[in-house]
């Protein structure tokens, strides 16, 4: 006879029934990875080949999973087997979603992504928030967040969360941002200024949440073969975020707290920063920063820098009118300061590789744009300051994810817990 417990709310149950209660959520897990990560769609027969479970008990599981609209299935095809037809199995679309939401410099976000990968609903409005309340730019977000979720409902679909990215440091654990200098926010609680009741909401580093964009979707299975396992990846904007992945998997340090290369000092003399430094990588290579030293307004688009810079992978040896409309002072100007942003960045990036011994560094954010012009003087510092540069091949390269990729990390984390624990929505 099996040992019976029982709880002090009266409930009584068996350790058989524990034991079968976990193997049951072990295998839903199982049978749902399968689906996901699998190459091509795979049958029920693929999946009990793969997961070493019988026929009966996938087929099973199955049925639960389509029935909670996180499986579909499609048309049945001829496989040359014995029996029915297979009948291809493929993650649901527009029934489950995750939320991402960001506060950043200058632009609030929210983006709702389904299983299959695509953006359902988007939301990104442009802002001055530095210095900024807190709870004035949370409340907004958090609208921003209801009308989604209104209508997404509306729609037939379902939240399962949301995961916030924030410019700073953030205890997790504590749901607490512990600084962000420039939003000038500390010791914040943001996710209940978000007023989102009833939704699940945790909140993580914006830069970190973009580098597991770079990783693909739900099950961490990208599409892009050529994504390493291994990589620090670089957020630019008006700050500079950065985050370690090792095995796929975020190194994080004893608080999360790594990765905070926007406040590597590159040059001691340099001018005063927002955190009260001097000489911060950001106040080179900040969106601002190369703003001003081209001459341009500190909240100028991306777009009017571009719009200066000389023909890509080229460097002017003097001011000249290349026909372009673009006038050769301001042309000059750019040049400069994306080059000196670019020496600038390398060195610090040269200090991290040369620290935790990762040697593909992928740049988002408004690096991902500008790196055709970054690219010579990174690279040049890397393969002169790095140790191991002689012995190693060094990779500078663009990030993948696309624009706001801290939305698209943030909805695809909510989506991997869904996956992790699929019987919690069965």
């Amino acid at each position: 006879m099996p040992r019976r417990l029982r709880y002090s709310q009266g409930v009584t149950t068996t350790t058989a029934a524990s034991r079968q209660h976990t193997l049951r959520e072990r295998n839903l897990r199982l049978v749902a990875r399968a689906v996901f990560e699998a190459p091509e769609p795979p049958s029920r027969a693929d999946i009990a080949a793969a997961t070493g479970l019988t026929r009966a008990t996938v087929s099973t599981l199955v049925d639960q999973l389509v029935g909670a609209r996180l499986l579909r299935e499609l048309p049945a095809v001829a496989d040359g087997r014995a029996g029915r037809p297979a009948v291809p199995l493929v993650p649901e679309g527009r029934s489950m979603l995750g939320l991402g939401l960001e506060v950043n410099v200058d632009y609030l976000g929210a983006r709702a992504i389904d299983l299959t990968g695509a953006t359902v609903a988007e939301r990104v409005v442009p802002g001055t928030f530095h210095d900024s309340e807190p709870a004035e730019v949370l409340g907004a977000l958090g609208r921003i967040a209801r009308d989604i979720t209104r209508d997404t409902h509306d729609a037939g679909m379902r939240l399962a969360g949301a995961r916030l990215a924030l410019p700073g440091l953030v205890d997790a654990r504590a749901g607490v941002l512990d600084v962000a200098p420039n939003l000038g926010w500390s010791s914040v609680e943001p996710v209940p200024l978000l007023a989102l009741d009833g939704l699940p909401v945790e909140i993580a580093n914006e830069a970190k949440l973009a580098a597991l964009a770079e990783l693909g979707g739900p099950g961490f299975v990208s599409a892009d073969a050529a994504v390493p396992d291994s990589f620090l990846y670089v957020s630019g904007d008006v700050g500079i975020g950065a985050a370690i992945v090792v095995g796929r998997e975020l190194f994080l340090g004893e608080r999360g707290w790594n990765g905070e290369v926007g406040h590597v000092v590159v040059d001691p003399a340099g001018p005063r920063c927002s955190c009260g430094a001097r000489g911060c990588l950001e106040q080179f290579a900040g969106k601002e920063a190369l703003a001003g030293a081209a001459g341009l307004p500190a909240d100028a688009p991306l777009t009017d820098l571009l719009a200066l810079l000389g023909p890509r992978h080229t460097r002017p040896v003097k001011p000249l009118d290349d026909g372009s409309g673009r006038p050769p002072a301001a042309q000059a100007a750019a040049d400069a300061a994306v080059r000196r942003a670019g020496q600038a960045l390398g060195s610090a990036l040269a200090d991290f590789v040369n620290l935790v011994d990762v040697h593909t560094v992928v740049l988002g954010g408004i690096y991902t744009d500008l790196l055709p012009w970054l690219r010579p003087e990174v690279e040049g510092v890397l393969a002169e300051r790095v140790l191991a540069a002689p012995f190693v091949d060094l990779e500078v390269r663009a990030a993948r994810a696309g624009a706001q990729a801290a939305l698209t990390g943030g909805a695809r984390e909510v989506l991997r817990g869904v996956l992790g624990d699929p019987a919690a929505w069965v």
